[in-house]
């Protein structure tokens, strides 16, 4: 079975060529937009304020004063929300990447384990007993405009139950080099007791089809009180026999065959008497399909199913064995993650900014270990659990932010703000109850910096 996958719709990869051009073209022309934006506007304010200082003191416009001012002051914060935007945007990009790679890995890890069980099932259909009769039927003529009535008899088919179905399956599991899908070997046994309960008729057919979806067939044996059948016509698996009113005889089947890794046995619309079905599997992961087994039996890695029937029965769905492969969970958890990451170091650097005194160099390591930490998650979560590798990584990205202050006091906060802003988000993102997590780190958030700024009780405070 061939899954297809591709990126996410509508994110960005600048691992595709025309995309990165894009995206390059995009900023470059942002970028000239704010500076002849902020370029403008200073030149605006300086003139006027020129102007007025030419006029004389008699003309004081303290509005124009005051802007440029601001506008001096906000220049100075400039590189900073440059850097922020810059860095949000290529984490973005960096993230949306990330996530589209994690997508298609989780997508190919799917088709692999599908790969696995594709094909059609192996299934055999329960054997019937055909006899003929003949009926009165009437045929109905048009005869110069006049509906004529003929009388005659015509040989119709009908089926009698089985008295009784003992099978023993026998079933292994390889896997074919080629296409590492799972093949199963079955050796199949079928004993069945046909008894004659009506009346008037001794000549029967027993008709057993061979499995359906083999890939391979052999020793296909019928038997009849232990005495081979003969098949006469190639593709025809009827085999004519008389049986006495009142009288039983027994058939066997026999064969080994090759297919896909689900065997079934398919009752069809017959009413089962006498009913017994056991299946040994002798490998692990060996689930049922159809109804509950009467009796289970566990032996290491082989395992017994068997369904016993001592009345008549009827069977919707047939009976049989799948190898259940391991679950697929918590798909889409790490893209989901990424492509909130941006996101989650804008509030982070905004709890930092207004909790300690930022530079330039804090912004580009903070910004570095964050996706540093970022990365090796998404990369480590491949060969475990994504929780136990965060964590893994968050005791590290503690120690690294500790140094953020410049006494104890004020690496504290950064503790405090990289746990609340940082650390909890991330978890919140990759536990079920996301919710409860995000909500809980956005309380702490606000609690601390209630208590700082309210409180007087962050660093520098008194």
């Amino acid at each position: 079975m061939d899954i297809f996958f591709s990126s996410i719709p509508t994110i960005p990869d600048l691992t595709h060529p025309n995309e990165l051009i894009e995206v390059g073209s995009m900023v470059i022309k942002t970028l000239i937009n704010l500076a002849i934006f902020l370029t403008a506007i200073g030149v605006i304010l300086s003139l006027i304020n020129w102007s007025v200082k030419k006029q004389g003191d008699s003309i004081s416009l303290p509005i124009v004063k005051t802007a440029l001012e601001q506008y001096l002051k906000w220049m100075q914060t400039l590189p900073h929300l440059i850097l922020i935007v810059l860095v949000l945007t290529s984490g973005f990009f960096l993230c949306s990447t990330l996530a589209n790679r994690y997508h298609n890995w989780e997508q190919q890890r799917i088709t692999q384990i599908a790969t696995t069980v594709a094909g059609e099932r192996l299934e055999q259909t329960a054997p019937r007993i055909r006899y003929e009769i003949e009926e009165p039927f009437t045929d109905y003529r048009y005869v110069e405009g006049k509906t004529i009535e003929v009388k005659s008899t015509r040989i119709v088919s009908r089926w009698m139950t089985l008295a009784g179905s003992k099978i023993d399956v026998k079933i292994n599991q390889t896997t074919s080099p080629d296409t590492k899908q799972w093949i199963y070997s079955v050796d199949f046994v079928g004993d069945y007791q046909v008894k004659n309960q009506l009346k008037g008729i001794s000549e029967f057919f027993f008709e057993v089809p061979p499995p359906y979806g083999y890939l391979l067939l052999q020793d296909f044996q019928v038997e009849q009180n232990g005495k081979p059948l003969v098949q006469v016509n190639p593709g025809d698996y009827g085999f004519p026999f008389k049986l006495a009113p009142g009288e039983t005889t027994n058939f066997k089947v026999s064969y080994q065959a090759q297919g896909a890794p689900r065997w079934v046995y398919q009752p069809g619309d017959q009413l089962l008497s006498n009913f017994q079905l056991t299946v040994l599997t002798q490998f692990a992961n060996a689930e049922f399909a159809g109804a509950v087994p009467t009796v289970t039996k566990e032996a290491g890695e082989n395992r017994q199913l068997s369904w016993i029937y001592e009345g008549n029965i009827s069977v919707k769905n047939p009976l049989g064995v799948f190898t259940a492969t391991s679950p697929v969970r918590n798909t889409g958890v790490i893209p989901r993650l990424l492509l909130l990451a941006p996101g989650i170091f804008l509030g982070w650097i905004i709890l930092l900014y207004l909790s300690l005194p930022l530079t330039l160099r804090d912004i580009m390591i903070i910004a570095g270990l964050f996706f540093a930490c970022l990365l090796t998650l998404t990369y480590s979560s491949r060969f475990i659990d994504a929780k136990l590798a965060w964590m893994l990584i968050s005791p590290l990205l503690l120690f690294a932010v500790w140094g953020l202050g410049n006494n104890r006091q004020a690496s504290l906060v950064a503790i405090i703000c990289t746990i609340s802003g940082a650390i909890l988000p991330v978890l919140g993102l990759l536990v079920p109850y996301s919710g409860i997590t995000l909500s809980l780190a956005g309380l702490l958030s606000g609690i601390w910096l209630a208590v700082q700024h309210w409180y007087k009780l962050g660093p520098g405070k008194s």
